[in-house]
């Protein structure tokens, strides 16, 4: 049906295509017809590299420093002075609840350009905090919410039970 539209020339790029592709499975799929003798030659534009997949950012840990920022604007965030523009409070969810909702939120928060905002997770009654607390790294490291994320750091130090994220600018 769409073979008929074809030119030569495209019948000679896809064929260039073709055998770079590797298939999952091999079902009998036939390679596609050779280009015609007038396409017989090597097209003088050069084929584009394959791109690579972009290197995710390293770990973020709560209250360190993070590559990529400047000495005065982590001296803000970590002493508390980036006021945060929206606040989530996770407070009586369970974790796979706040998760999602820390999902949201921030998605949320970066298409609006916000830059700074605030997780409450509470303290918790163990010696190593609650489970929101305990949780909440891990999360901010997972692959879908790492890209937003450049920072992060304790409002107060007598305070851990909320943690301040510098979100990153949207492209």
């Amino acid at each position: 049906m769409f073979s008929e539209k074809l030119t030569d020339k495209d019948r000679s790029e896809w064929a260039a295509y073709a055998e770079r592709v590797t298939l999952i499975r091999k079902r009998g799929v036939s390679k596609p017809a050779a280009p015609q003798a007038q396409s017989a030659a090597k097209p003088t534009a050069k084929t584009p590299s394959p791109r690579t997949a972009p290197t995710p950012p390293p770990d973020l840990s709560v209250g360190d420093p993070p590559g990529g920022l400047d000495r005065a604007s982590w001296q803000k965030l970590r002493t508390g002075r980036t006021a945060p523009t929206r606040t989530l409070d996770l407070h009586g969810r369970t974790a796979q609840r706040a998760y999602h909702a820390l999902h949201a939120f921030l998605q949320a928060a970066q298409a609006d350009g916000v830059r700074c905002v605030e997780i409450v997770t509470g303290r918790g009654s163990g010696e190593a905090g609650g489970v929101l607390r305990r949780e909440l790294p891990m999360w901010l490291n997972s692959h879908a919410l790492r890209p937003l994320v450049l920072a992060a750091s304790y409002p107060h130090p007598a305070n851990p039970g909320a943690v301040r994220l510098l979100l990153r600018r949207s492209r």
